[in-house]
């Protein structure tokens, strides 16, 4: 494993370290109140790109294994996003 592949892997595993924290704020708060699903959707996008990147280049290194379950989290607060803004929606409405 290369310098480069030692950091890329330790960015994508901080990265994926945060997406917990905001599932479970996302989960707790019922709020879509500071979330963006346009940046998520970006990061999912960025997520996908590197992962073709790998596939392409045929780069299976550490990383590339860190990019699926990092995708799933994004998903997963994105599906939150959603749970949330019905949540909000169904209170306006009381």
């Amino acid at each position: 494993m290369d310098v480069a592949s030692i950091f890329e892997t330790i960015m994508i595993l901080c990265f994926g370290l945060s997406w917990p924290l905001s599932i479970v704020r996302s989960y707790r708060s019922r709020s879509t109140k500071g979330k963006s699903l346009m940046f998520m959707c970006f990061i999912v996008v960025g997520y996908l790109c590197g992962l073709i990147s790998k596939i392409i280049s045929h780069t299976y290194n550490l990383a590339f294994y860190f990019y699926f379950p990092n995708i799933i989290l994004v998903c997963a607060d994105i599906a939150l996003y959603f749970r949330n803004k019905t949540i909000e929606k169904n209170e306006r409405v009381k």
